[in-house]
């Protein structure tokens, strides 16, 4: 495969959600994580000596393509143009009746039901970026491929002509018809994911399996997202207790209980770290019993017993 980046090449490759290799509705967090695995893959140290010709090839490709679509997608105003550009041109080819896929996994996802899109959308990109860059001949076809699937699932959720966007996603909307009984979210096709909550319920699973390097990572994301949510702190602030990580650990807990003198976690762990005093004065939690909540233990009854 030698390309030849002429105008007409990089115009077919435009699509940057497609030559990352990521779904449209990626965020920061998996936009930067795939650049890394592919620009780990176009280094020319991984071709060493032996092939001169493959890693310069690797090099243009780098800076050519997945550099500039990173640029672009790597924060959220770039991805909500990026989406409005696609957006368009499917507009533009439904018009036409030009929109036929040629993958079958394009044509797959357009036989969907619109409530199925979503999973099947993400295994089949999923499973297309694990081969996108390895070997190098198989990146045009593949990406390709991946933009086919990037403007089908967006017809999908665009359904007639009536659509919003909202952030990185796209919410299908039907024509407003007065109606005094009618809940917003029950038309929404596409609600934006809550990456933080998916942060957070992932370290659940670890600190369960004590895997405290992990559930740090998760946590840490989290709180970069939502950085007022007292549970997160609360969590990470406990799993770096469990590293014996104590200034972290008091760190967090504090926040915690700054923005929630009554998270069952935090208060908790206070007296362990020696930080009664943290909590304001006359807060209720210095006094209020532990509700029913928290002794029925749930997620609390797990770091209790593992504390």
């Amino acid at each position: 495969m030698t390309p030849s980046f002429s105008p007409d090449w990089l115009n077919k490759l435009s699509d940057p959600y497609a030559v990352l290799g990521i779904s449209i509705v990626a965020d920061d967090r998996r936009v930067l994580k795939r650049y890394r695995s592919v620009a780990k893959i176009l280094h020319p140290d991984s071709y060493g000596a032996t092939d001169p010709a493959i890693a310069e090839l690797a090099t243009q490709m780098f800076a050519r393509l997945v550099s500039p679509a990173y640029q672009t997608v790597k924060q959220e105003k770039g991805r909500t143009e990026a989406v409005a550009m696609l957006r368009f041109k499917v507009r533009k080819l439904v018009r036409e009746s030009a929109l036929v896929p040629q993958s079958e996994a394009a044509r797959e996802l357009m036989r969907k039901p619109v409530q199925e899109a979503d999973v099947f959308y993400e295994q089949a990109i999923a499973k297309l970026a694990e081969v996108q860059y390895q070997p190098l001949d198989h990146f045009e076809t593949i990406t390709q491929q991946i933009s086919e699937l990037n403007l089908v699932y967006l017809q999908l959720k665009m359904g007639d002509v009536f659509f919003t966007e909202k952030r990185q996603g796209v919410v299908a909307v039907s024509p407003e018809i007065p109606s005094p009984s009618v809940n917003p979210s029950a038309n929404s096709e596409f609600v934006q994911p809550d990456y933080a909550r998916r942060h957070y319920e992932r370290s659940q699973e670890y600190v369960k399996r004590e895997e405290w390097t992990q559930a740090i990572s998760e946590l840490k994301d989290a709180v970069k997202m939502q950085p007022n949510k007292a549970e997160y702190h609360a969590l990470l602030g406990y799993s770096y207790l469990r590293q014996k990580m104590m200034g972290m650990a008091k760190a967090h807990i504090r926040r915690a209980l700054e923005l929630n003198p009554q998270d069952p976690l935090a208060s908790n762990l206070a007296p362990k770290l020696k930080l009664d005093g943290s909590v304001p004065s006359g807060s209720p939690s210095t006094s209020k019993p532990p509700s029913k909540e928290e002794k029925r233990g749930g997620l609390f009854g797990i770091f209790r017993r593992q504390s």
